[in-house]
């Protein structure tokens, strides 16, 4: 056994089970591949996947047991290698950041420039990617924090809450709903709307909603981005449903937030880390920066505890 065949049974299940995939991301051959495969079947004398001909198509359960092993042991493998740099340069390195352009424009700023303050050596690198995209980079190493507006799934990831976000409407400031007292949703249900694409994070909520009030919304305009939503209410072309922080009246001079907690559910934006990985003590500090209700110690427990003995800290946002 040895740690190119743990690399490759972790890159299986993370390819799907596309050993030309996996040779891609290990820089090998699909051949090589596939013979470490075999010879790591042999010598355990157990079968690590499920087959269809030639093709694999899942995994046993060892081979589902081995792949925990396995990233358990290429992690602290990884951890290894990153002691000499992490105490030797405490306070210089680089911090690699994945989150969305929503979160880098209008929640970022303000904590990296404490962060930035604190620690001037630090080179920070902001990654802006899709909420699919954020866990992988996690995954592979490319981000040392993840940033999303919905939690990140992966039992391989801690998670921190970050802040509590709600919907708002949003409206020109010269529009008769401006004038409302408390808005309903049957008011939204007869006015032209523009909130975020089918399949985004945040519309599923907004479609609930209506759904819940036996309403079918009139939707003229989808977008991934809040810029792009503000944009059209900015135009004229309707009325604006979107994250609340994502709406700044210094920027957005000519729109108006209207009250909607009440309409919609709230939610949690979250910090994610890699599970069991070392890590230098400024990145404990950005996770802390963040949410000052943390404390280094608990950031720190919870990103070495198994995932059964972990639970999401409870503190009021």
């Amino acid at each position: 056994m040895n740690l190119q065949q743990l690399r490759i049974i972790r890159e299986a299940a993370r390819c799907n089970y596309n050993l030309t995939e996996v040779a891609n991301t290990l820089y090998t051959s699909q051949s090589g591949v596939s013979r470490h495969i075999k010879e790591l079947e042999d010598e355990l004398n157990i079968e690590l996947f499920i087959r269809q001909g030639k093709r694999l198509v899942n995994m046993t359960e060892p081979g589902l047991e081995l792949v925990i092993i396995a990233e358990r042991i290429l992690n602290e493998i990884s951890n290894i290698r990153r002691l000499s740099t992490s105490f030797s340069t405490k306070d210089e390195g680089s911090l690699v950041i994945a989150t969305t352009h929503s979160q880098a424009r209008y929640i970022l700023p303000n904590v990296i420039k404490l962060f930035s303050a604190e620690f001037p050596q630090v080179n920070l690198i902001i990654n802006q990617a899709s909420s699919e995209d954020i866990s992988q980079m996690l995954l592979n190493g490319e981000a040392d924090i993840g940033i999303d507006k919905q939690k990140m799934a992966s039992s391989s990831i801690v998670t921190y809450p970050f802040y509590r976000w709600h919907y708002a409407v949003i409206a020109p400031k010269s529009h008769p709903l401006a004038g409302e007292k408390q808005i309903t949703l049957a008011m939204l249900n007869r006015l032209p709307l523009i909130t975020y694409r089918t399949g985004v994070f945040p519309r599923n909520s907004i479609d609930v909603a209506f759904s819940s009030a036996g309403l079918a919304p009139n939707i003229i305009l989808s977008a991934q981005e809040s810029d792009v939503i503000k944009a059209y209410v900015e135009a004229g072309l309707g009325i604006g449903i979107l994250v609340d922080k994502m709406f700044d009246i210094k920027h957005n001079s000519q729109l108006i937030k209207i009250d909607s907690e009440h309409l919609f559910s709230s939610h949690i934006a979250w910090i994610g880390l890699k599970r069991y990985q070392l890590q230098r003590n400024y990145i404990w500090r950005f996770i802390q920066l963040c949410n000052q209700e943390l404390s280094i110690k608990q950031i720190k427990a919870s990103a070495h505890a198994s995932e059964d003995k972990w639970h999401t800290i409870d503190y009021q946002i």
